[in-house]
């Protein structure tokens, strides 16, 4: 099992930065693809970024040209560098493996991202 934490959010003006971490303990990080996930309040959590094992990366419509995603296999992270925030990005953000089957039990506490002027 994959045991996974985030830090690096906080609260942020619309149009500043921010960059997020995640630590990722288990014996399959670098086989598979990892993702930032986002859950705004009364909405179900989405997947705004994708890094595959190799380091093609891709990303939802709503972040594209504004996030970038990372992560280096040797120690087992995934950043997430939020530039130009909007509002709408305020949510509690996850990463995780990118996967079939993951349940309540498989997500950290996330980081909680607020935009706001």
């Amino acid at each position: 099992q994959v045991h996974l934490v985030e830090s690096g959010g906080g609260l942020v003006q619309p149009g500043g930065s921010l960059r997020l971490f995640c630590a990722a303990s288990g014996n399959d990080f670098s086989m598979n693809p990892m993702g930032w996930y986002r859950q705004a309040p009364g909405k179900q959590r989405v997947l705004v970024a994708i890094i595959t094992s190799g380091g093609s990366t891709n990303y939802a419509d709503s972040v594209k040209g504004r996030f970038t995603i990372s992560r280096d296999n040797t120690k087992n992270t995934v950043d997430l560098q939020m530039n130009n925030l909007k509002p709408e990005d305020t949510a509690v953000y996850y990463c995780n493996r990118v996967v079939a089957g993951l349940g309540v039990a498989d997500w950290g506490q996330g980081t909680q991202v607020t935009v706001s002027s």
